[in-house]
């Protein structure tokens, strides 16, 4: 990659974290495109997922996230997975970000011809997100993954929830993509000092910007959250032996 040309970042979420033989078929996928270079992969068994980050030129770029996904769905079974991040499909949610020499209007260009190629060529619903998306309320992926994939073939029957791309029917094997362009993203997970997973909801419902619902008998009253364009949840990640607010830093 060099500084006079454009670069475009793939961070792709696929629901696998266990099997190494599928971890490194869909990581050759991605490294097949000869200007697209996996920077990172980075595996958790228990959330039993694997982020992989990759950049170069866009158009390569696009190429080997499509092949990734495919990969995925080839090998993994939704049907048979089980984690505690949320998920809706094999390849989960599928982020572009422009690096460098790049606007964003091009990086969702890249992303809708994505969308339309893993809906056509795959066959996999395809929702579209973020910079992306086609109306607010699917902007953000909490609302979009509510439900998670256990609730997707119900929420698919919602006229407002049909996918942007690909079939409107349940897809039992593959689940669902998100995919779509967005800013420079910070992920980072904090231990707390238990193994007490409501302790780390607590305070993740606490401290994310879109807060917590109190419920007083019928009365429900949403409370803000302490810090603007974080999203937090909390979790019990076994990786480690302690309970955990897993955050993600928007700006």
């Amino acid at each position: 990659m060099t500084p006079n040309r454009s670069i475009l970042e793939c961070v792709p979420n696929f629901s696998e974290g266990r099997d190494p033989e599928k971890i490194a078929a869909i990581a050759e996928a991605i490294r097949s495109v000869p200007e697209a270079h996996l920077l990172h992969v980075d595996v958790s068994p228990a959330a039993n997922r694997t982020v992989m980050t990759f950049a170069g030129a866009p158009e390569a770029v696009t190429e080997a996230a499509f092949r990734g996904i495919s990969k995925a769905a080839e090998l993994i079974d939704m049907r048979e997975q089980e984690g505690v991040h949320p998920r809706i499909g094999a390849t989960d949610v599928c982020p572009l970000v422009p690096l460098y020499g790049m606007q964003m209007e091009e990086a969702v260009d890249c992303a809708r011809r994505l969308g339309t190629r893993v809906g056509e060529e795959l066959g996999i619903p395809v929702y579209l997100y973020e910079y992306a998306a086609t109306a607010d309320y699917r902007r953000a992926l909490p609302d979009i993954r509510k439900g998670q994939y256990e609730g997707l073939s119900a929420r698919m029957q919602q006229p407002e929830w049909r996918p942007d791309y690909g079939p409107a029917a349940f897809t039992p094997a593959s689940g669902a993509t998100v995919v779509g362009a967005r800013d420079v993203l910070v992920a980072f997970n904090i231990s707390i000092d238990s193994k007490d997973v409501t302790k780390a909801t607590y305070i993740a419902d606490r401290v994310r910007e879109r807060g917590f619902v109190l419920r007083n008998g019928a009365e429900r009253t949403r409370v803000p959250g302490r810090l603007q364009k974080l999203r937090a949840i909390g979790w019990d990640m076994g990786d480690f032996d302690f309970a955990q607010g897993s955050m993600n830093l928007l700006d």
